[in-house]
């Protein structure tokens, strides 16, 4: 049964009850735009995992240069252990030198490289990975025969880098890196 109490909605009059309406609405349609959109927690989040994700992929990213540098002394200091290994075993001594190779045989473009004497030609490679990978002309390493050889070492440059492919005459030939 109605009654004229307040906060009975029945007596009421039209006007009044139609704005209570209306006002309900606006609060249901905020409620269900609020429900579509993102929180600001959420959106902190994603921002920060794709903050992370971009630092990763920026600390996995290294200098071209300094890992064709890196390469090419790698890949010395093992032609230098092959070497070594084919100079005891043949009881020949190997010596390795730099030297200038034609690129072409109709060409007049003259790339650098490097020659193991002692060895059978085409034994191996010849040839730096890189173009920019330098290295100084009167360098010299003597690869045996004898098992123990005199401390050696090369340094390689690439731009402004620089790295030694090196021994002590025991150890195997290694790449130790020099500070900027």
């Amino acid at each position: 049964m109605p009654t004229s109490a307040a906060g009975n909605k029945s007596n009421l009059h039209p006007a009044a009850t139609s704005h209570a309406l209306s006002q309900e609405r606006v609060r249901a349609q905020s409620r269900a735009r609020a429900a579509l959109g993102f929180t600001l927690i959420e959106l902190l989040v994603v921002i920060a995992l794709i903050a992370i994700g971009t630092a990763a992929v920026s600390f996995t990213l290294r200098d071209s240069a300094e890992t064709v540098l890196e390469r090419d002394a790698e890949r010395l200091a093992a032609l230098f252990e092959s070497a070594r290994a084919r100079s005891r075993a043949s009881g020949m001594p190997v010596k390795w030198h730099p030297a200038a190779l034609t690129s072409a045989p109709n060409s007049n473009t003259n790339a650098t490289g490097f020659v193991f004497e002692g060895l059978p030609p085409n034994t191996l490679p010849s040839e730096w990975l890189s173009p920019q990978t330098q290295v100084d002309a009167a360098a010299v390493v003597v690869l045996g025969p004898d098992p123990i050889i005199g401390p050696q070492s090369v340094m390689l440059r690439a731009n402004d880098r620089q790295l030694w492919v090196s021994t002590d005459g025991l150890q195997p030939f290694k790449v130790k890196r020099v500070a900027p």
